[in-house]
Parts: C-alpha cells; sequence; structure tokens
C-alpha cells in the first residue's frame, strides 16, 4: 500500500487525517499518539507481516539497550557498541548475507548457500535510524525517551519505507510541541500541494519513463548508442522524479498531520560540482555518514590523504547503503573520486554560488571554467555513474558504456520507445493508424519520449517542490492546476509501479 496507491489515498489517509486531528482537538494527545503508532505499524504491515515483526524487534530491542543505558550510564559505550553490532547484524543478515557468501565462493571456490531471504522494506532507512539513536544515547546526546515518544519516532510511517532519515530529536521535539497538535488550514493546504505535486512527478513522469528504462536496461546488448544516450538521460530523470516525489507525498502527509521532515532534495540537478550535487541529493543520507562515519575517522583534521581516504570510505559504503552489489559499490567510488576532484581545487568556477569552496592541495585553481559549463559538466558525470547504479551487473554496465562510446545505430531506438503506448498518447496512435501512416505509432512514442525528456529537464530547471509550496498564493488559477494535476494521476494510478528506492 504505497502513497501512489487508490487504498492509501481513498481509505487509509482520510481516516488518518480525520481521526488524528478529532483526537488532538479534544487533548487526548496519548491516544492519538498511539493511533498514529498503530495506523504506522499497520501500514508496514500492509508490505508483509514478517516485515513489522522484524521492525517490532529491532524497535524492541534498542529501547531496551536505551533503558539499560539509563540504569548504568558507565556502561553507555559498551551498550552503545552492543546496539550498533545488533543494528549493522540485523541490516547484514537480510541485505548482505547473499552477496558475502557470494564472494566467498568466487573467492575460495567454495559452495556455500543460504536460504533466499526477504528484505523487510525500507530497512536500511529505518535501521539508520535506529543508529543514529543509539549512538546519541552512547554519548550522551540523546535522553532516554518515553515508550511512545520513541514507537512514534521509529515508526511513523512518512519516513518508514524511503526516509528521510530523520534524527530523533527533530522529530520527537515535534512530537511533543502541543501547539503543532492544533489544526492549521494553511498549513494543511500546502501539505495538501505538496502530496499532488509529489503524486504526478512519481505517477505522470517518473512511471512512464520507466516502461523505456526497465526495456532498455533489460536489453542492454541490443541497443544502439542513440538509444543508449535516451535510457540513460530517462533513467536520471526517473530516479530524481521517483525519489523526490516520494519524499514531496512523505512531507505533504506530514505537513497535514501538523509536522515536518528534514528536506532530503534541493534542486541536486542544478549544481556546479559533485560535492555540492551531494549537499543537494538524498541530504539526510549524506549528514548521517558525515556525522557518524566522516567525523569519527577524523573528518578533515588529520591532513590531506588521510581527508581523502575518508571521502572515499563514506562514498563506498554509501554506494554499499545502496545495494548489495558491486556496481553499487562502483558507483560510490565513482562519486567519491569525483568529490575528491572537486576538494583538490585544481579546476575553479566562474561566479560560483558556492562561497565556500575548500581546496586541498591548491590555493588558486590552475584552471576556471564558466559555471554554465561546470554544471553541464557535474550533470553529465552523475548520468553517466548511473549506469553502474542500474545495470544488472558489471558485465551489463560496460556493455551499456560499450554501446555508448563505440558508434552502433540498428534502430532498437523504435523499439525502446514503443514502450511508451500510454492512455495519453492512445487517441493519437489510433488516428495515426487509422491514416495508415507507416510506423506512424512509433513516430507517437518517440514524441511522447521526446517530451518527456523535455518536461522532465524544465523541471529540474525550475523551482523545487519546497520553494512552490512556500511560496505560493493560493490563487484561483493555482488551485485549478493542482485540482487537474491531482484527478489525472489519480485516474493513472493503474499504471504504478513500486518506488525505485522501497528496495532499499
Amino acid at each position: 500500500m504505497g502513497f501512489n496507491s487508490f487504498n492509501f489515498i481513498t481509505i487509509f489517509m482520510p481516516i488518518l487525517l480525520v481521526v488524528w486531528h478529532l483526537l488532538n482537538s479534544a487533548k487526548k494527545y496519548l491516544i492519538a499518539d498511539i493511533f498514529l503508532i498503530g495506523m504506522s505499524l499497520y501500514y508496514y504491515y500492509s508490505f508483509g507481516a514478517s516485515f513489522m515483526l522484524t521492525l517490532v524487534g529491532s524497535c524492541a530491542v534498542n529501547y531496551v539497550l536505551s533503558f539499560f543505558m539509563e540504569k548504568a550510564p558507565g556502561k553507555r559505550k559498551l551498550l552503545g557498541a552492543l546496539g550498533v553490532v545488533f543494528n549493522l547484524g540485523l541490516l547484514f543478515y537480510f541485505k548482505y548475507l547473499g552477496f558475502f557468501v557470494d564472494n566467498i565462493n568466487a573467492l575460495t571456490g567454495g559452495s556455500f548457500s543460504v536460504k533466499e531471504i526477504l528484505m523487510p522494506i525500507g530497512i536500511s532507512f529505518f535501521t539508520f535510524g535506529q543508529i543514529s539513536f543509539i549512538v546519541d544515547r552512547s554519548r550522551s546526546e540523546a535522553p532516554h525517551y518515553g515508550l511512545s515518544d520513541y514507537a512514534l519516532y521509529m515508526t511513523y510511517f512518512p519516513k518508514l519505507i524511503q526516509g528521510p532519515i530523520a534524527f530523533h530529536k527533530e522529530m520527537i521535539d515535534q512530537f511533543r510541541d502541543r501547539t503543532k497538535r492544533a489544526f492549521n488550514s494553511d498549513m494543511f493546504a500546502r501539505g495538501m500541494m505538496s502530496f499532488t505535486i509529489g503524486l504526478g512527478k512519481k505517477v505522470l513522469l517518473a512511471d512512464t519513463l520507466s516502461k523505456s528504462v526497465n526495456y532498455g536496461f533489460q536489453y542492454t546488448y541490443f541497443l544502439d548508442t542513440i538509444t543508449v544516450i535516451v535510457v540513460m538521460l530517462a533513467y536520471t530523470f526517473q530516479i530524481y522524479l521517483d525519489f523526490s516525489g516520494y519524499c514531496d507525498m512523505a512531507q505533504g502527509i506530514s505537513m497535514m498531520l501538523g509536522f515536518g521532515l528534514p528536506d532530503n532534495f534541493n534542486s541536486p540537478y542544478k549544481a556546479e560540482s559533485a560535492k555540492q550535487l551531494w549537499q543537494r541529493w538524498h541530504m539526510t543520507l549524506s549528514r548521517f555518514f558525515i556525522k557518524y562515519v566522516y567525523i569519527p575517522l577524523g573528518g578533515s583534521r588529520r591532513g590531506k590523504v588521510r581527508t581523502i581516504i575518508n571521502v572515499l570510505i563514506v562514498f563506498v559504503l554509501s554506494g554499499l547503503w545502496h545495494g548489495a552489489g558491486w556496481t553499487y559499490i562502483c558507483w560510490g567510488l565513482i562519486q567519491g573520486l569525483l568529490v575528491v576532484w572537486d576538494d583538490l581545487g585544481i579546476v575553479g568556477i566562474k561566479d560560483s554560488t558556492d562561497k565556500k569552496l575548500r581546496y586541498l592541495l591548491f590555493e588558486k585553481p590552475l584552471l576556471m571554467v564558466p559555471k554554465a559549463l561546470s554544471n553541464a559538466m557535474t550533470f553529465i558525470m552523475f548520468v553517466v555513474s548511473l549506469v553502474f547504479f542500474r545495470s544488472q551487473n558489471l558485465t551489463y554496465a560496460f556493455q551499456m558504456f560499450k554501446r555508448l562510446f563505440f558508434w552502433t545505430y540498428p534502430g532498437f531506438l523504435y523499439r525502446t520507445v514503443n514502450q511508451l503506448e500510454i492512455a495519453e498518447n492512445y487517441v493519437l496512435r489510433q488516428i495515426v493508424s487509422r491514416l495508415g501512416i507507416a510506423n506512424g505509432e512509433t513516430y507517437v512514442c518517440l514524441v511522447t519520449m521526446m517530451i518527456l525528456l523535455a518536461v522532465s529537464g524544465f523541471i529540474m530547471t525550475r523551482k523545487n517542490t519546497r520553494q512552490i509550496v512556500e511560496e505560493t498564493d493560493f490563487s484561483r488559477g493555482r488551485v485549478i492546476a493542482l485540482a487537474v494535476l491531482f484527478v489525472w494521476s489519480f485516474i493513472s494510478l493503474s499504471n504504478v509501479s513500486t518506488f525505485i528506492y522501497f528496495q532499499y
């Protein structure tokens, strides 16, 4: 039952919002919290009963460890270490055990095998939330919260499946703030706007692009150079629209409940460098790794070489966090190397909006490039790196690069764009078919793809959802446009696909 489902929009969300606000208006705050915890658990249960048991078990173990830290302050560090080992062990078992065994077999020639393990949806997100809490408890940076506060923080469904990775203090402080329990019509309306924009990004754009993306990456060996470029661009837009669309919906739901979630995206494709891109893309994951990995490793305080190593460690771990595969590790390493290149300061950016550029080796750049060129190169490098992120394995990834850099044109583009036989272009496809135009339907799909890419590119350069929601004045025209977008998206729900980041 994802956010982009009939059951969620027509049943779950209305019941949740009505009961939640009625309970809070009656000042039944504890009952309201228990109700929201119950609804969050039911939401997670809808993906699988075993998933919910894993989540509840994880919460129970971490809460008990926190309790013992309260009773035995001198053992905080030990208990914190046990908590980190438990959480990482849980993540390893569900997500990485098969990958680890396969690589051990490849190195040793062994034949070890493990049963297929069904990975709980979003385990990487709620496990990192647990680690954040238990580490802060061991550092005496977090109190032992009441059971309802802790349970609500961990199970709060808008952030549970795909993040953002919210820290305990920024959420629990809001849950405890009674002023946020009063119904705020303006915040509710802006929450509806955020949800609608996110739904449109997901259903109308990301899901439509996914049809050709999935086909292209499935038949990598048959692609021609032009098709590779189209598929790479389509995936670059798809993954952003999908993930940011989910975050927009999560933020919207949270705002309708009266709370805010930390920003996870800030127009990343406008970035002028790889370093700046990672200050705008999956921002809550970046801050987690900075706080709990990069800084404990020494950050930038132990010399230039150590700083470079620390950056690479963080990005390799980031790649591994996204998936148990060498493709993800390669993708993370590429991103790390790009960030290190930025830190070297060999190339500078004219009129850069980033006034805090830091150089490790050079006081002044050896070469200055226009901001537009730097932005374009940053985007292109990210597009290329995503080949590793999306490919089935390294062999497929290298085959994609082979098709990209060695010109071929067998005409597979037509088969790829033919996946875009969607409801929106049905009438036009029927017209060209009845007129007997040769390959008319294919050309309609090709034009559809070009329009989708153009619209997606346009969106990337405009204000992001947060800015739109904060600045809108709810004029009649905007309200009508939002209503049309919502109805259009709702009608299209029958063709939705799962969110990309569900698997993480």
